[in-house]
């Protein structure tokens, strides 16, 4: 099923089949919608999601299985799942039900301290790391490789870079992903969020108020959850996070890693679909265009930032 077809009108249908009891509620859109899955509003207490394709089904038992296990480690509300839906209608996939967390997703509008805002984020993470891993999902498709070694997009960051050299240092991104591919993780495995950006934290009254979407979350490595110190922060507000966050600096050169594969990727992209890399910016909430994000990471990488 096309994500065009997931509609309001199937979703209420799907709700009251399947659990008269909220037959009654309205069902409507959200505002910000993610890709991976489709999200609508269930009465004013509870959201449903509904994956938006094959590769994302394994993400709605490892949420029911685990969000209710770590939120109880957690300093910030996080996705509760509620009930689980069976493929029906038409659909055909399994679905849920989530209870509803309130705030909006964080912009350079709606954050009053940056600098404080990325405090927020580090604590919320360090306590996340502390979450007892064992038995956890390791990293694999269900978490699109978060969690994983870097090096698992060696060929397709290589293939971006022959194919974007006019618009960018490809020399010094070849620098960056070089070391990150060089900057090996011999730790012990530690719970990661897997995409941490400005969409998937909410802002209440100006402050991180919670932290959703844990589709890509794994047992792995926590270089992953690192990328929002160049898409989002910035000067002291960078400067805080990578101060607060318990990583070493290996992590942060498999985080430049990370960050550089996903800014290529959006620029390969808007090679064949001119506008692409300014709409991805915008649809994962970063403060700064790919091209940006990959100027950055050369910059730090070459101890100029």
């Amino acid at each position: 099923m096309d994500k065009a077809d997931i509609t309001p009108e199937l979703v209420t249908r799907l709700v009251a089949r399947q659990f008269p009891h909220w037959a009654d509620l309205v069902v409507s859109p959200v505002e910000h919608d993610g890709w991976d899955n489709t999200t609508f509003r269930l009465g004013t207490t509870m959201s449903v999601r509904l994956p938006s394709g094959d590769m994302y089904v394994s993400q709605i038992d490892k949420e029911h299985r685990w969000l209710p296990v770590l939120r109880k480690g957690l300093p910030l509300p996080i996705p509760e799942p509620l009930a689980k839906g069976v493929p029906d209608l038409g659909f055909p996939h399994p679905w849920s039900v989530y209870r509803w967390i309130e705030g909006e997703t964080a912009t350079d509008g709606n954050v009053d301290d940056l600098e404080r805002f990325a405090g927020d984020l580090a604590a919320f993470l360090s306590a996340l790391y502390r979450c007892d891993a064992a038995g956890g999902p390791g990293a694999g498709k269900h978490s699109h490789g978060r969690g994983g070694p870097v090096s698992s997009w060696d060929r397709q960051t290589r293939y971006a870079l022959d194919h974007v050299a006019g618009g960018i240092d490809t020399v010094g991104a070849t620098e960056v992903w070089e070391a990150a591919v060089g900057a090996g993780w011999e730790q012990a495995p530690v719970w990661v969020h897997g995409d941490v950006a400005g969409t998937n934290l909410l802002v209440r009254r100006g402050r991180l108020s919670a932290v959703i979407d844990f589709g890509c979350c794994a047992t792995g490595d926590p270089a992953c959850d690192t990328v929002i110190a160049w898409t989002f922060f910035s000067g002291e507000s960078r400067a805080a996070f990578k101060s607060q966050l318990p990583v070493d600096e290996a992590t942060w050169a498999r985080g430049r890693g990370w960050a550089l594969w996903k800014a290529l990727l959006e620029l390969l992209a808007d090679l064949s679909d001119p506008g692409h890399a300014e709409r991805a910016a915008l649809r994962q909430g970063w403060r700064f265009g790919p091209r940006q994000i990959v100027d950055r990471l050369i910059a730090e990488h070459r101890g100029a930032l």
